[in-house]
């Protein structure tokens, strides 16, 4: 793997890069924080971490240089870090079986009996000659945003995270080359965790600080040497209002990212987003251009894939667990060895009156049609029966149908619709309106949002 950015460092060196004490690290606003900070502050903080007992340590935090810092003091000072998926005091509360000391800044304000404490940042401090970390001590605690439940805990190894940013930058390292790394995803989760700090780190691009939230601002942050890692939450959101400009890379994962989303900020920002399919469980496994909405999906360099017999990919891959081979719910169709289309998910068929749904493909009929811009589907248990119900977000055409019709009759003409695809079991009976699906931050679905709007 050649990795021709003379800046890049693994992981486990970063530390001892013989980088210019003023080059950038991260900037907010007016102010940049320097190699020289980042060594300094990581210095002060491991001197901190090595102080205390606690051996599990939770990262929670708004600012990203900040969690830099603290997730390479936790690094060497050899202890194991836990990432809760939100800063929300009472996600982060069901979480504390799994860590004895929370780090954090001001985004979060904790009371009762957990042990927290801030880092210290910008106290000039001597900075030690840094040896290498060892990737295996180091263990990350990351949880998935289960749809329904308790989030579930998913360890990684260092040497894991290393791997697969060595695979992105021999990807994307030319292309992003000297550009900074704006970003509107957390770096709480896996994605973010990898592009919007850790990699950028790792080549020497200097990262925001803080998140844009709307779209305005990106918009506003964007030029040619700005690379935007984002999600279709965020992408959806871009209209013909927002103005032009160009954007060295765009950046999407989280859930699936519609085509007209794709060419949208392609007509924007001068570049087709970039879509990275995986998980928490599996990291990065395949990435494409939407061409068109049928654009294959590529296999990163290093996953080996193969199909079970319903067809549902198995991976094996050094960033999960290079020896076994992972299963996944996704149903796919491999073109050749590397290149394959993604058909849904199978742990989203329902069985009703003894017939198997795909909830999937009920969505992928409702969104055939010209009144329907987006829907979610899901199976709700009343009294004795299972039954479908969706969520729509109209398109131009559907209002006025709509508004033509009334609602009785829009209903009926909707299902009369659907019956020339779907047998009747598998037409939703109970429909609602709404202006966007909604989502949590990482772009998933929020099924207990979506139950809540048929609780009559």
């Amino acid at each position: 793997m050649s990795l021709a950015n003379h800046h890049f460092s693994p992981m486990t060196e970063l530390l001892s890069a013989k980088r210019p004490k003023q080059h950038k690290v991260a900037f907010v606003a007016d102010h940049v924080f320097t190699w020289a900070d980042f060594q300094a502050d990581v210095a002060q903080n491991t001197q901190r971490l090595l102080a205390l007992p606690a051996q599990r340590v939770a990262l929670c935090f708004g600012d990203s240089y900040q969690f830099a810092v603290s997730f390479y003091s936790c690094c060497y000072a050899e202890k194991s870090i836990v990432l809760p998926g939100n800063y929300q005091p009472e996600a982060v509360r069901e979480l504390s079986e799994h860590f004895d000391l929370l780090l954090h800044d001001d985004a979060i304000h904790l009371t009762g009996d957990i042990q927290t404490i801030n880092p210290v940042i910008g106290n000039k401090s001597s900075v030690p000659s840094w040896s290498s970390l060892s990737a295996q001590p180091c263990q990350i605690t990351l949880f998935t945003s289960g749809s329904s439940g308790k989030p579930k805990a998913i360890t990684k190894s260092l040497l894991q995270l290393d791997t697969e940013i060595a695979t992105l930058e021999s990807l994307w390292g030319a292309q992003l080359a000297d550009s900074k790394i704006e970003s509107t995803v957390s770096h709480q989760h896996i994605y973010g965790l990898l592009f919007r700090v850790l990699w950028p780190l790792c080549a020497g691009r200097p990262f925001a600080v803080c998140n844009l939230e709307f779209p305005e601002q990106v918009v506003q942050h964007a030029n040619i040497d700005t690379t935007l890692i984002s999600s279709p939450a965020l992408l959806k959101r871009l209209n013909d209002e927002h103005s032009q400009a160009e954007l060295r890379a765009i950046f999407s994962s989280g859930g699936p990212l519609p085509n007209n989303a794709a060419q949208h900020s392609e007509s924007l920002f001068n570049t087709l987003p970039m879509e990275v399919f995986g998980s928490t469980e599996t990291g990065g496994i395949a990435y494409r251009q939407q061409h068109c909405s049928t654009t294959p999906w590529t296999l990163f360099p290093g996953i080996e894939a193969e199909l079970n017999s319903e067809r549902c990919l198995r991976l094996k891959s050094p960033h999960i667990d290079g020896e076994h081979w992972y299963q996944t719910a996704d149903e796919c169709y491999f073109h050749d060895t590397v290149t394959f289309e993604l058909r849904g998910r199978t742990d989203r068929i329902v069985k009703v009156e003894e017939k198997r749904v795909s909830l999937v493909e009920v969505e992928k009929r409702l969104e055939q049609l010209e009144w329907i811009e987006e829907s979610a589907v899901i199976a709700i248990s009343d009294t004795s029966r299972l039954s479908l119900c969706a969520v729509i977000v109209l398109t131009d055409i559907g209002n006025d149908e709509l508004e033509k019709l009334g609602k009785g009759k829009f209903w009926l003409a909707l299902r009369k619709a659907l019956r020339d695809w779907l047998e009747p079991i598998a037409i939703p009976r109970k429909f609602r309106l709404v202006d966007e699906v909604p989502l949590n931050s990482q772009g998933k679905r929020q099924v207990s949002e979506i139950e809540k709007l048929f609780q009559s």
